[in-house]
């Protein structure tokens, strides 16, 4: 089916290089602020969690700086009991005072540090519950909005990349927010009061350290660049294998048929190879980030413990700066190593939060796509026991008839690619329509536009007399009954999927309706009967089995207008003779619509219309086309078939 369009950054089909291109976020502000607003009933928790991750980090600020006091204070002692000429029991007494004051100031710095682990573990819990509840507000969000969405954006959009969006997207989203984010802010968190703490202690050996974050982060900046790059090849890659196992699953049937195996192996294993590519290129540059940054701090962890000493062993040379003696080096150095670790963290979650917002990108799209609109004013309502149509500011009720009439109706999918031409037909209530015609002559095309999965551009098409896009999209459907060529059922039992035609259908309905389409002996005979579980699609059922249930689910709505696109194409002969009565039944005093490609089963409708390339070029009853000897008579008598 051609595509339909959308209005470019919708999302549709044409939005970007690919929907699914997994590129980089094109507004990165606007995409995190979008964020932040799913957190709005989560403030209470985000502020608790943002807190803590503050506690925790200056906890373990804290904790490095109670290095100075600790090593200051043993070395005076030990230096003093060196310096001095002690008893042995003075001695003795010194020794239990230093080893007290070490214990003491230990037991505080191992309490901090708990502290700080405690506050860590919490706040991290509580990202996770935050994260989660995020992620199930955006996922149930995006999932709402594919059911307000228009046939046409389901047409045009793989079911593979809508699909990545709830996987790949949605579990990018939940990993940045529950781990990424946090641990972000706690390394931002952690480097400013670290910095301020180096400042404290020593401004020269600062300098130092600032110097060698400069050439850190050049480097950073130029892997983290290249992968970035990658990454989003890999994402882009990841999302094409997706799509394609998708649909080979689906297609197993006609792979095996036209023992296509091999070429499906060779057409996985090139797109495996480019994925296998993108993703050595983005690991192998993600991967230098470490050992590069590793390596540079322990270099700049030497120099600045080199230019500590040489401070310490000349002290009058550098009074000027600032003084330094042996803890406050010690401090230093560990706030040293504290400083590029977090660093080092934020530039390993750079491409952790660009995938996430990518992907946050590609979930808002959807979302934004405009929604199918449903701007009719004419409701259904009831009437003596029936339905009738309620018109806006008139008094009397329009009775609900099924009365279907299109006038001059000309359709298209794309600009300048006209599928209907100039179509007029009308269908009185309780009549049989049947449309006959080639492939792409326009046949389904004509029931789309009754139940309004697209609207027409030109001419109207009227229901009772009243304009179908002025009838809310969802009144007019509960009126329709459908059963389409491609057969879909659920998992779940076969009563449940009777029962999606009608919601509210009692047993005795479901059972009626099953009768009606002759689906009862052969789901009677079953083990478990109407409680027997299908698997996806129905598959443990036979095709025309599938057909039949797929019938008893448009019988159970009892609907005034059917819509048979090729309803009993899967069916054999003697299935559809079985059927033929329960149809008859199921269709009187219903306004029917039928597309078939078995003329036999059209013999009996009330006219028969034939499409060729979007015109109706022939109508009238079975008796009546046979005698004009055109196009319908070649293809009854066979002189020519339907392509």
């Amino acid at each position: 089916m051609s595509q339909q369009k959308f209005k470019a950054g919708q999302g549709g089909p044409g939005a970007g290089p690919n929907r699914h291109g997994f590129r980089k976020p094109k507004n990165i502000g606007k995409t995190l602020l979008r964020m932040f607003k799913y957190f709005k009933k989560n403030v209470g928790l985000l502020t608790i969690a943002l807190l803590m991750v503050v506690f925790s980090s200056l906890a373990g600020v804290a904790g490095n700086y109670l290095l100075k006091p600790i090593i200051n204070n043993l070395d005076t002692g030990i230096g003093s009991i060196v310096k001095d000429d002690l008893t042995d029991v003075a001695l003795q007494a010194a020794k239990s005072r230093i080893m007290e004051s070490l214990v003491g100031s230990l037991a505080v710095m191992a309490a901090i540090y708990a502290l700080g682990a405690i506050f860590s573990y919490f706040s991290s819990r509580i990202m996770v519950s935050i994260a989660q509840r995020t992620t199930n507000t955006i996922r149930s969000e995006l999932f709402n909005k594919l059911q307000k969405l228009p046939i046409g954006y389901f047409d045009s959009t793989p079911n593979g990349s809508i699909m990545s969006s709830f996987t790949n997207d949605m579990d990018n989203v939940g990993m940045a927010l529950e781990q990424s984010l946090s641990q972000t802010i706690t390394s931002l968190f952690t480097v400013v009061a670290t910095f301020i703490m180096m400042l404290v202690l020593s401004p020269l050996l600062t300098v130092i350290v600032v110097l060698m974050l400069f050439i850190m982060l050049k480097i950073v900046k130029t892997i983290g660049g290249n992968s970035a790059k990658y990454f989003r090849e890999q994402q882009k890659s990841l999302g094409d294998v997706d799509g394609y196992i998708e649909e080979m699953v689906e297609g197993q049937k006609v792979i095996k048929v036209f023992n296509h195996e091999q070429a499906a192996c060779k057409e996985f294993s090139k797109r495996n190879e480019d994925l296998k590519h993108a993703a050595t290129n983005a690991q192998t540059f993600a991967g230098l980030i470490m050992p590069i940054m590793g390596n540079l701090s322990y270099f700049h962890y030497a120099i600045t413990a080199v230019a500590g000493a040489i401070m310490i062993v000349n002290p009058g040379n550098w009074a000027i700066f600032a003084a330094m003696d042996l803890g406050t080096l010690a401090s230093f150095l560990q706030f040293t190593r504290s400083f590029s670790q977090p660093i080092t963290q934020i530039s390993n979650q750079i491409n952790v939060l660009l995938s996430a917002l990518a992907g946050a990108e590609r979930i808002f799209e959807i979302i934004d796509v405009e929604p199918e609109e449903n701007n009719g004013t004419v409701r259904l309502s009831a009437k003596g026991g029936g339905l009738a149509w309620k018109i806006p500011e008139q008094e009397d009720l329009v009775p609900l008839k099924g009365d279907v009439r299109f006038n001059n109706v000309t359709f298209s999918y794309v600009k300048d690619q006209v599928v209907l031409r100039n179509v007029s037909l009308y269908a009185k209530p309780g009549q049989k329509i049947a449309f006959v015609g080639s492939t792409g002559a326009g046949k389904t095309t004509i029931t789309n536009l009754i139940n309004r999965f697209y609207e027409v551009q030109e001419g109207t098409i009227t229901y009772d007399g009243i304009n179908v896009q002025d009838i809310d999209k969802n009144d007019l459907r509960r009126t329709m009954g459908i059963v389409l060529q491609d057969v879909h059922l659920f998992k779940g039992t076969i009563r449940e999927n009777i029962r999606y035609g009608k919601l509210d259908a009692t047993d005795n309905e479901i059972e009626r309706a099953a009768k009606i389409a002759n689906a009862h002996s052969f789901i009677s005979r079953l083990p478990d009967g109407y409680d027997t579980m299908l698997t996806a699609d129905g598959t443990n059922l036979s095709q025309g089995q599938r057909q039949l249930i797929s019938i008893a689910r448009a019988a159970v709505s009892d609907p005034p207008v059917l819509i048979l696109d090729e309803a009993t194409s899967s069916i054999d002969t003697r299935t559809e003779r079985m059927i033929e009565k329960g149809m008859d039944s199921l269709m009187s005093g219903r306004t029917t619509f039928v597309i078939a490609h078995r003329l036999s089963t059209v013999r009996n409708a009330d006219a028969i219309m034939v499409l060729e390339k979007g015109e109706i070029i022939e109508r009238g009853t079975h008796e009546d086309l046979l005698e004009l000897k055109g196009r319908y008579y070649s293809l009854y008598t066979g002189k020519i078939e339907l392509s």
